[in-house]
Order: structure tokens, then C-alpha cells, then sequence
């Protein structure tokens, strides 16, 4: 069961950490291992061209949720959720543009219901994040949009690096990492992008898989419900050759292509 922008949600006492949740629900396949809790907070500083919850991107996209009222939602399906396998994962918009609710669902989801956990990141607020946050996310699904500078300023509207050093101190903390890494033709499938993109993630040692996510506009009608224009409006989907060819090349660099 979802909850969606306007669910009036009973808020705790005094003191209760509370954050912007967009909505949350459960899902198979695509937020990490196995059947999985899926939170979605409100607000991210990117600005992706090709982003497909454009309704996320504000802190006001949300409702003020308490992490008790999210747990509580949590706790009915966590038995069946351990028992297939999964876990619960915090994404967005950004999680970490409220590190404070995002360290304290990780915290509970793991230590109250015994869940593996999940954090979905673009890693551009990584420094944001203390060492007791990270202790309890068991895995980082790390978003690297470009390798090349200027196109990934274009593409999201702020810088490389803070994501590249987020990245390398969770290697440095041996924090296993799902990378995943959105092929868009004629943006990010020149081939020096997706070699760039690929050595850097095989340097660091950590990364157990890459997902090459193919560009789709299924984000599409949300952008028309906003009364905004899709940016990539006319950009096709990438071919299974051309997501083959990028697959290949993470593969070349040992890494597990997906």
C-alpha cells in the first residue's frame, strides 16, 4: 500500500524525528535484493534531464511523516519481506537531503525489524552522511550519471565530484555498492563516457554489480501533470545492441554487468 502526497498522517509526540516522505510501497526487483520496503523522500538538489519522479524533487512534493508512522507501515510486511530475501530501501528524490529521518528509518528498519537495508543515492550530498548512518545501510545503490564533467553538469545541474568522493570512502569502508548507470543515446553511450564510468568503478573495489538502466520515458506524464515539458522529449530508448556494447565494457573491467 502506498501512501501518496496529501495522506494525512497522525504525527508523534514532541521530539519524533519526522522527514518529507513523497509515498512508500513494496516492490520486487529494482530497489535492491529481493521483495523490498520502499520509502521515498521528498526533495533532491539535482536537476536530472532524463529524471522519472520529477514529482519528488521538492521538499514540499511531501508530507511530514513521522519515522514511527513509516516503520509502523514497515513492520506489517517485514516477515514476508525477510522471508523472501529482502530488505528496505530509502531513495527519493535524495535521502540524503534529510540525513537525520534517513539515519533513523536505516536504524530502525535494521535494528527493530531486522531488515536488510538499502540507500539509493546519487551520492552528490555524501558528505553529509556521519559513520553512524552509513553503519546501518548494508548496501549503497549509487547512482554515476556521466563521467564526463561538463555532461554531467548538464545532465543533473551540479558537479561530478562530491559523487566520486562519496564513492571512494565507501570503498575505503569496504561498504558493498550496486552501481547503476542510465544509457541514454546520444547523451551518455559515447564510448570514452562509458569506459570512464567502468575503469572508475573497477578501481574501487566494492562494486558487486552494475545496472546499465536503459533511458525510458515513462516519466513522461508526470512532467505533462506538472505542467512542464519532458526535457529528453524525442530521445529514444537505447537498442539491446547498444545496451549490450555498454554492458561489455563493465564486463571487460570484471565487474558484473547487469
Amino acid at each position: 500500500m502506498a501512501v501518496t502526497l496529501g495522506t494525512a498522517i497522525p504525527l508523534g509526540p514532541p521530539g519524533t524525528v519526522t522527514g518529507s516522505v513523497h509515498s512508500w510501497d513494496v516492490s520486487t526487483g529494482v530497489d535492491g535484493p529481493g521483495t523490498r520496503f520502499v520509502v521515498f523522500l521528498a526533495g533532491c538538489p539535482l536537476d536530472c534531464l532524463y529524471c522519472h519522479n520529477p514529482d519528488t524533487r521538492r521538499m514540499s512534493n511531501g508530507t511530514r511523516t513521522t519515522a514511527d508512522a513509516v516503520v509502523a507501515e514497515a513492520s506489517k510486511s517485514a516477515a514476508f519481506i525477510r522471508a523472501a530475501g529482502g530488505g528496505a530501501t530509502v531513495t527519493g528524490g535524495e535521502p540524503l537531503l534529510q540525513p537525520a529521518f534517513t539515519g533513523e528509518l536505516f536504524h530502525r528498519f535494521r535494528h527493530e525489524l531486522g531488515l536488510h537495508t538499502a540507500l539509493d543515492t546519487s551520492g552528490f550530498l555524501g558528505a553529509r552522511v556521519d559513520g553512524a548512518l552509513l553503519a546501518d545501510v548494508d548496501l549503497v545503490l549509487l547512482d554515476i550519471k556521466s563521467w564526463d564533467r561538463d555532461l554531467y553538469l548538464r545532465l543533473t545541474g551540479q558537479r561530478l565530484e562530491p559523487t566520486l568522493d562519496f564513492a571512494r570512502r565507501l570503498a575505503d569502508l569496504g561498504k558493498e555498492v550496486w552501481l547503476r548507470f542510465v544509457l541514454v543515446p546520444g547523451l551518455t553511450d559515447e564510448p570514452a563516457n562509458v569506459e570512464g564510468v567502468a575503469r572508475f568503478a573497477a578501481s574501487l573495489g566494492n562494486v558487486a554489480r552494475v545496472d546499465v538502466l536503459p533511458f525510458h520515458t515513462l516519466g513522461a506524464a508526470k512532467y505533462q501533470a506538472m505542467g512542464r515539458r519532458f526535457p529528453l522529449a524525442g530521445t529514444p530508448s537505447p537498442t539491446p545492441e547498444q545496451l549490450h556494447a555498454a554492458r561489455s565494457v563493465f564486463a571487460g573491467h570484471g565487474l558484473c554487468a547487469v
